[in-house]
């Protein structure tokens, strides 16, 4: 009995990849497979390869390919060398399949499309097994006609093939259970099996990871290393995503490219932040830096059942990394979203308010569409519009106490603790408790009754603009 059994990677260099095809938007699913071979292969000093698997020509476009690169960009993943195209290397992966067929690993099959159908219908209708066994596998190669043909990897009828996998344990196959896969078919082209295994081989991968619906391709897989002579990888298959339902994610969860989160207001470090946490774990850790998720990331943490996509889980995490980012990283990724939202760009007098405005409303903020929710009164213009309820505020009892309190912040010092205490003063003037006057204040100056602190606004408009827009509210 032949046991198939993976043998283990050597202590070489850790080498991984990302391997999309390019025939459609970056799915949430490849983004997080993306993000785990970067963490693992960036938090051990090794390389992190890109892959792009374009060898369905008719599906395969430029425009899905330059998505793929521009989501990993905004993911933050940076790769190693440049973007391998596996279209462009078919005329290797056809010299190994000719060379398997050298050493007795394949062989020809002259086997029409019509001659194997009436095979499995046969099959079927008998009851027996529909996989197909070509009756060309050991044929006298005097007795090939002049015909088309395809070549098929001689795969081990005996034994089993033994997966040891980094995150499902040990999986076995039996290899009677395993057909004769075409490696080259009839008019030269490789098929996607072969071409994974040679270019994962000559990239030097030493780890893929990968979802686990490949995990059945990697026992066929591994035979064709096992043929070549070639040291087999360390093979780690991480479950899929889910949706909140339970069930596998679709667009009727909602948002399931990667484009698509950015476009939502979804912070880049928030992202790999939960993306990570999406299916792996370090202890009960859910905030990290990305420092931490390199040092920390391994394989032995992913679980083996599919992770769940939770919507408000993803918001507090981006929300804690809105509030601890860099003023200057966050204004630029602001913009960053407004262009991907197809928002209007920021004018140059919004961009210097809400730079100014940022530690007043960045701590409370889930996403970007929040955070300038929150900053709405520093990147509106006068006159400022209130809305029906900061317009009901604004009546002519609280525009009296306005114009009162207007001269007296004219000759303020513009600090904090003084502003505090010419409103404090001219509320007990009026024999009334700071928050009534702090409702018409934020009236005038946001045009809303929800904003940040009257004194935080204030200062982030100015003297002029805050003296400006409450003569506005009591004209």
């Amino acid at each position: 009995m032949t046991d198939t059994t993976q043998m283990q990677a050597s202590d070489r260099p850790v080498v991984t990849r990302f391997a999309p095809s390019p025939t459609g938007y970056l799915h949430i699913g490849g983004a997080r497979t993306a993000l785990f071979n970067w963490l693992y292969a960036r938090g051990r000093g090794g390389k992190f390869l890109l892959r792009i698997e374009d060898t369905d020509r008719e599906r395969s476009t430029p425009e899905a390919t330059d998505a793929i690169l521009k989501g990993l960009k905004w993911l933050g993943l940076d790769w190693d060398g440049e973007p391998i195209s596996q279209f462009a290397r078919a005329e290797r992966h056809a010299e190994v399949a000719r060379r398997m067929l050298e050493t007795g690993h394949a062989y020809k099959c002259f086997s029409t499309p019509d001659e194997i159908a009436a095979f499995r219908d046969q099959a079927k209708a008998e009851g027996r097994s529909t996989m197909f066994l070509s009756p060309w596998r050991d044929a006298d190669p005097a007795t090939h006609p002049d015909a088309p043909y395809v070549i098929r990897l001689k795969a081990p009828r005996d034994g089993e093939t033994v997966v040891r996998d980094a995150v499902q344990g040990d999986v076995t196959f039996r290899n009677d259970q395993l057909d004769d896969m075409v490696l080259l078919r009839s008019d030269g082209t490789p098929t996607y099996m072969l071409a994974v295994v040679v270019d994962d081989h000559d990239m030097g991968v030493t780890h893929v990871i990968r979802g686990d619906d490949h995990l059945n391709n990697a026992a066929r897989q591994m035979q064709i290393y096992h043929a070549m002579g070639w040291e087999v990888p360390v093979f780690a298959h991480i479950p899929l995503i889910h949706g909140p339902d339970g069930k596998k994610l679709s667009k009727r969860h909602g948002a399931v490219g990667l484009e698509q989160y950015q476009a939502m207001g979804y912070p880049a470090a928030g992202m790999r932040n939960y993306l990570a946490r999406l299916g792996w774990s370090h202890g009960d850790d859910e905030f990290f830096t990305d420092a931490q998720a390199m040092a920390w990331f391994d394989l032995d943490g992913i679980g083996r059942a599919p992770a769940r996509l939770d919507f408000k889980k993803l918001e507090h995490i981006c929300g804690l990394h809105i509030a601890a980012m860099d003023d200057d990283a966050l204004m630029a990724e602001l913009e960053a979203f407004m262009k991907a939202s197809g928002r209007p760009e920021l004018t140059d007098k919004q961009k210097q308010r809400l730079s100014r405005a940022l530690y007043c409303v960045k701590d409370r903020a889930k996403t970007f569409p929040d955070l300038l929710d929150k900053a709405h009164f520093a990147l509106i213009d006068r006159p400022v519009e209130p809305d029906e309820k900061a317009a009901k505020i604004l009546d002519s009892v609280s525009r009296g106490i306005l114009n009162q309190l207007t001269p007296q912040l004219q000759n303020a010092s513009w600090d904090r603790d003084k502003l505090e205490a010419v409103v404090a003063e001219v509320a007990e003037a009026n024999g009334i408790g700071l928050g009534k006057i702090a409702g018409p204040l934020r009236a005038a100056l946001a045009g809303r009754t929800v904003s940040p602190s009257v004194f935080d606004m204030m200062l982030v408009l100015g003297r002029d603009e805050t003296l400006a827009r409450l003569k506005d509210a009591t004209a």
